[in-house]
């Protein structure tokens, strides 16, 4: 009999460095003989790459409503977590993935969509397949500024205004404080290799083999 996986998710806000992390965590895991996948969302799959650009960079002059935003969002979770998340822990693989649940809940709720929807969403998409551990990545948006503007990489989001940015940053907060056995909140402001040891340190902290 196999031994499931550990799924483990990256989330915060823009610039708060997951894709470095994710990378890091990667290599860091792979030296230690762990089969790692890596994946994102919105994304992971075929399907849900397409449905990330409709989202993420819709037509010119074309908006979602948050609704649209969430129901898009949760439709590309679905079949990621059919075709990539669950037969990947299944196999007994490791499941690094850049942003998951707790971002529609966030983005969406700032936007302005009634938290008990997204979690209504959640459960009917997630059903047992919900993170072992999220690092939520924090920092102030407004000393991240250059981070963003720097990575050249815009969408609906990432245009923004401060304020969004802000709401967005004490919501993840608020999500990782009241789900202390899963989330660990890591200080993004740090240099990458203090960000990637303190993510390590709670993984070899919290998952058990690791």
């Amino acid at each position: 009999m196999s031994i499931r996986g550990y799924f483990i998710t990256l989330e915060g806000g823009e610039g708060t460095g997951k894709s470095t992390l994710i990378a890091g965590l990667a290599e860091a895991l792979q030296s230690r003989n762990i089969d790692v996948v890596q994946t994102r969302e919105p994304g992971g799959t075929v399907l849900a790459e397409r449905i990330r650009s409709l989202a993420l960079n819709p037509p010119e002059n074309q908006t979602w409503s948050p609704l649209a935003h969430a129901l898009l969002m949760n439709t590309a979770r679905d079949d990621h977590l059919q075709k990539l998340i669950r037969p990947a822990l299944e196999r007994g693989r490791w499941e690094l993935c850049d942003r998951f649940s707790d971002s529609t809940r966030a983005y969406q709720s700032v936007d302005g969509l009634r938290m008990e929807t997204l979690i209504m969403l959640e459960k009917m998409v997630l059903a047992q397949t919900s993170p072992d551990l999220t690092l939520v990545l924090d920092g102030d948006p407004a000393s991240l500024i250059n981070r963003r503007e720097t990575r050249g990489t815009r969408d609906v989001f990432e245009d923004k205004d401060l304020d969004f940015h802000t709401h967005i940053r004490d919501t993840f907060l608020n999500i990782a404080n009241g789900a202390p056995e899963r989330c660990a909140i890591i200080n993004a402001e740090q240099s990458p290799g203090q960000v990637l040891a303190q993510a390590l340190n709670v993984i070899d902290d919290r998952l058990s083999g690791a």
